[in-house]
């Protein structure tokens, strides 16, 4: 899929409303590649082949693994494929996190409660400079630092 969402992205036109600069947890990348739930795919692909168009999506090196991870896993993707994936996704805007970020979110942890690898994503979309998560799995709607975690299947 990788390579059908590069050239549907560099064949579309910069138009249309500017998205927020918006960070993809791993889960949202993994449902694009899900055969199993055609919905939840179907809006996955739509959001990253926008976010892709408009240069607004953002992840980590932790997102990449974690999708990695997953599809080989859950999905059965060939790892070849799930690696050219990694690839293909690792040309949105690639956050790495530092040993302060993993320091920043074990505070966070502590503060939300989050586990310590959702309080990673949380404050790495924060750095990035992200107003909003794409996940699943987290508090729909609520807000940290000014990042605003949004279920995009709801």
């Amino acid at each position: 899929m990788a390579a059908e969402l590069g050239s549907q992205i560099e064949g579309m036109s910069g138009y249309g409303p500017r998205l927020p600069r918006t960070f993809f947890d791993s889960n949202i990348l993994v449902y694009a590649e899900d055969k199993a739930d055609s919905v939840k795919q179907e809006r996955a692909i739509e959001l990253i082949l926008e976010h892709g168009r408009q240069r607004s999506g953002v992840v980590s090196l932790q997102v990449l693994g974690e999708y990695f991870f997953a599809v080989t896993r859950k999905v059965k993707l060939d790892p070849g494929v799930a690696r050219s994936q990694v690839e293909f996704y690792s040309r949105f805007h690639l956050v790495e996190p530092t040993v302060n970020d993993v320091l920043a979110a074990i505070d966070l942890h502590r503060l939300c409660g989050f586990s310590y690898w959702d309080s990673l994503i949380v404050h790495c979309a924060r750095q990035s400079g992200c107003s909003v998560l794409l996940s699943e799995d987290m508090q729909h709607g609520r807000v940290i630092d000014g990042v605003k975690i949004v279920n995009p299947f709801l």
